[in-house]
């Protein structure tokens, strides 16, 4: 009898990688113990810049599937496409999104551009000083990359909340002044929801809605989840920036809406295994999609574990699930070969 075997890549890590990037090595270790607990050989390895390596490594540990925690490769977001290209150009099973998801979710223009033309509502943004300056005076914008997810860039004792298009314009010019990594996103004032999407029997199931609270914030403070909110446990950021689960029968209206938005984008980007969808409810109770991570953080503390334990399935389970869906949509590997 023929022992399953599972490759599990996630990204190299520098010399002294900071909390964000450590974080794989937590959910390389929650898949190896899932996958070991369902009867899996697993091998753990970083993903090389040489891709000659990483594919003599497939060679030679022939995995039945991938784990695909690849979330930079020389440090760099822009290329986290690059890993489940190589997998389904070698046609071998990976879990969660295909490669082209992966890189129009990276993408955040890309996507907000999608769900502009979906119809689904997310904040007004630019990378245009000029446009900045006169279409959306009077609005408050905030400037994130466009690659990096983390929240990279947005430290909240930075200026990164600007009411000023003039100073915004002026800002997002000097940040791309060498290369176009930047854009303006209106601000949204309001409650906030990380919902993650896991995919049971290839259908997409939303698991339970958190809200992400800003507890004691002062009122000129930002109330966003940046940098330290996520990563700098000493920070009043990340002490007072509390997940709850919302009550979906005393809310059932906006708990509807979220699925139904968690649905839609989901079958409009052509997500699969597992995604996590980022909102904001303004004060007319009108929901924001602000982004849509097709490879989101799923380790023991994640957000996306606590929604799939709040919903009664072990680690075990959750693991299972992606696992199953990995099987299940191998077949699509092959279609797009021939």
């Amino acid at each position: 009898m023929s022992v399953k075997k599972a490759l599990v890549f996630h990204s190299k890590l520098g010399a002294n990688p900071p909390a964000d990037e450590l974080d794989v090595l937590d959910e390389a270790k929650f898949f190896k113990e899932g996958l070991i607990k369902l009867g899996y050989d697993v091998h753990q390895q970083d993903f090389e810049n040489d891709l000659d390596k990483n594919i003599e490594t497939i060679k030679v540990t022939k995995p039945e599937l991938i784990v695909n925690l690849v979330e930079t490769i020389r440090g760099d977001g822009r290329l986290i496409h690059f890993a489940p290209t190589l997998f389904e150009h070698l046609s071998v099973p990976f879990t969660g999104c295909s490669s082209e998801a992966i890189y129009i979710s990276s993408n955040k223009l890309l996507s907000k551009k999608i769900l502009h033309l979906s119809n689904i509502a997310t904040p007004l943004f630019s990378t245009n000083p000029d446009e900045l300056k006169t279409l959306f005076r009077g609005k408050l914008f905030l400037i994130k990359s466009i690659w990096e997810h983390a929240s990279f860039g947005m430290d909240e004792h930075n200026p990164v909340f600007i009411d000023k298009a003039e100073i915004i314009a002026e800002r997002l010019y000097e940040k791309n002044s060498l290369n176009f990594t930047y854009f303006a996103e209106e601000y949204i004032e309001g409650r906030e929801f990380n919902v993650s999407v896991i995919a049971n029997d290839s259908m997409p199931m939303v698991l339970p809605i958190p809200e992400i609270k800003f507890v004691d914030y002062p009122e000129n403070k930002p109330k966003i989840v940046g940098y330290r909110a996520k990563w700098d446990e000493e920070s009043f950021e990340y002490k007072n920036t509390v997940r709850s689960f919302i009550d979906e029968k005393a809310e059932s209206g906006l708990s509807k809406s979220i699925h139904e938005i968690c649905l839609l984008c989901w079958k409009v980007l052509n997500l699969r295994g597992y995604a996590r969808i980022d909102f904001r409810l303004d004060k007319n109770g009108k929901l924001f999609v602000l982004e849509i991570n097709a490879n989101p953080c799923i380790s023991k503390d994640s957000g996306f574990v606590a929604a799939a334990t709040k919903k009664g399935l072990s680690y075990e389970e959750i693991v299972k699930l992606i696992i199953n869906d990995t099987l299940k949509n191998k077949r699509h590997l092959y279609d797009n070969k021939n």
